[in-house]
């Protein structure tokens, strides 16, 4: 039986590719063991699927100056040491890595036992952990074609990202019992990333009554972010998180409003769901959402928003348009051929 580590950890971000991998995985023979931290995100996804974890010491990498930085090195290098063990143990035949901070240890692990590894970068510029990672890699496999300019010659392979299997079998009537909704008006879903978004949070509910005369709205805020006093508007459904509701809601979307994170964005193309994107500013992160949207908007999958341009008017405007022109928009990503990169990450494995 051939035998794969994967790793990847940190946010939800970095660990459901590898989810979406794992049936194909299966399918294909692989036994299958994850490499995670000790109390991240990662450690309770996986364990739902019921797939061997190991944790290892943890440090975070960090571009800016801080005392954690001088103890972290330290859970680094501890980090290291248990997972060249833990992987001389095991001895899987290849490493596939999906970034965030707990993947440096593997993937150096995994070079000092001579296993192969494969990287995959989902932002149009690679984060510091990939950086650091990618000379020990074979491949290097990318959801945007403009990353392939930062990955060193002959690694780079554009392969999209791998979309979770469940996210096609939605059922729409499950979706309207779920938020309470007719067919009678369309319905917009607005999301925030895994943590929800303060800043559209209240522009969409400073929009709500003008916006709810056209639209019915399904609103994932974020833990925390509920509004009580909305919780019996008519047309307007609140939650805080998804996870296995989520493709119901996803078949009665007819468009979506998030932020730009690659993972989200991925699949919406997969799902041929126009959307409007609202990037994180700069101001509040690397930027990588601001180019990942850019790359969308280029390729004609996605309105974008600026999230300084943002106010309840302008966010009412770009719903009603991005509704009308929606049809534009699912033409575009019909011709795209990297709508879901579980083949095509498939085909890297398989051939390393």
């Amino acid at each position: 039986m051939k035998k794969i580590v994967l790793t990847g950890g940190g946010t939800a971000g970095h660990v459901t590719p590898n989810l979406a991998l794992i049936p194909a995985l299966k399918k294909e023979g692989y036994e299958i063991i994850y490499i995670g931290s000790q109390e991240g995100i990662e450690k309770t996804l996986i364990e739902k699927v019921e797939i061997p974890y190991y944790a290892i010491s943890t440090g975070k990498l960090r571009r800016y100056l801080s005392a954690k930085n001088i103890t972290d090195v330290f859970r680094v290098a501890s980090g290291i040491k248990e997972a060249t063990a833990l992987i001389k143990k095991l001895k899987p035949d290849i490493v596939f890595s999906k970034g965030g901070f707990v993947a440096v240890p593997v993937v150096l692990g995994a070079k000092v036992n001579g296993v192969p590894v494969i990287i995959h970068e989902s932002d149009i510029t690679p984060g510091l952990a990939n950086k650091i990672a990618m000379p020990f890699a074979k491949k290097v496999c990318t959801t945007f074609p403009e990353t392939l300019q930062y990955v060193p010659k002959g690694k780079g392979v554009n392969t999209g990202t791998p979309i979770r299997k469940e996210l096609f079998e939605g059922k729409k009537q499950k979706g309207l019992e779920l938020c309470g909704f007719t067919q009678e008006k369309p319905i917009v879903m607005v999301m925030g990333g895994s943590l929800g978004s303060v800043k559209i949070n209240v522009q969409l509910r400073g929009a709500l009554e003008t916006v709810l005369k056209e639209f019915q709205l399904v609103h994932i805020c974020g833990k925390g972010n509920i509004d009580k006093t909305l919780e019996h508007k008519r047309g307007y459904k609140q939650f805080e998180y998804l996870s296995e509701e989520l493709p119901h809601i996803f078949a009665i979307a007819d468009v979506i409003v998030s932020r730009a994170g690659s993972n989200s964005i991925s699949e919406f193309l997969a799902l041929k769901k126009p959307n409007l994107l609202i990037p994180l500013s700069a101001k509040a992160s690397r930027g990588d959402q601001i180019l990942n949207a850019q790359s969308f908007e280029k390729q004609g999958f996605s309105m974008v928003l600026k999230e300084e341009d943002m106010t309840y008017a302008s966010l009412e405007k770009a719903i009603g348009s991005l509704y009308q022109n929606r049809q534009k928009y699912i033409q575009n990503m019909q011709k795209s051929r990297l709508s879901d990169g579980v083949h095509e990450v498939m085909h890297i494995i398989e051939t390393i």
